[in-house]
């Protein structure tokens, strides 16, 4: 009697659902979405605005480690058509020196801190399919703000701030 009883209660036990002990990570610090509030670009020390005297910029991190960028200067002048592809020489340089836009994927540390991110995707074709760690890239939350500090392969650094959507 011992013995089945026994061999009841491990079988018992091997049937039941065994509960794993859950590893609560800390929340990802930069998912949501913000808005750029400023940005300002710093070749030889002159700190000039990167995207104009109205710097007017998104960024999006998904839950799912993706990530959408599109920074624009308000202040580019229309095209004369209305139509995309009908600009002259003159409003697509205007345009593509004063905007652009990325996207691809992220990572956050263990700590849920921006720790790098991939473009897969962009407007300026050389960014598509490189990578960026916290050497090249920082994005530092506190709070609904965050500060982003890129360095460009030649050493200009641009720094944007951002708010948090609510």
């Amino acid at each position: 009697m011992k013995m089945l009883r026994a061999t009841l209660i491990i079988f018992l036990v091997a049937l039941s659902p065994i509960t794993p002990i859950a590893q609560t990570m800390p929340p990802n610090q930069v998912v949501g979405t913000w808005r750029m509030i400023s940005a300002r670009i710093d070749p030889e020390g002159r700190n000039l605005p990167a995207y104009g005297e109205k710097p007017n910029g998104m960024l999006v991190f998904t839950p799912d480690l993706h990530f959408v960028e599109v920074l624009t200067d308000a202040n580019t002048p229309r095209f004369a058509s209305d139509a995309r592809g009908e600009g002259t020489d003159h409003e697509n340089r205007e345009a593509m020196a004063r905007s652009i836009g990325f996207f691809g994927t992220y990572t956050v540390d263990e700590n849920g801190a921006f720790s790098g991110n991939q473009v897969q995707g962009s407007t300026f074709p050389n960014w598509v399919g490189s990578t960026r760690t916290t050497k090249e890239l920082t994005l530092t939350v506190s709070g609904d703000r965050m500060k982003e500090q890129f360095q460009r392969p030649e050493g200009t650094k641009i720094i944007i701030e951002w708010e948090r959507v609510r």
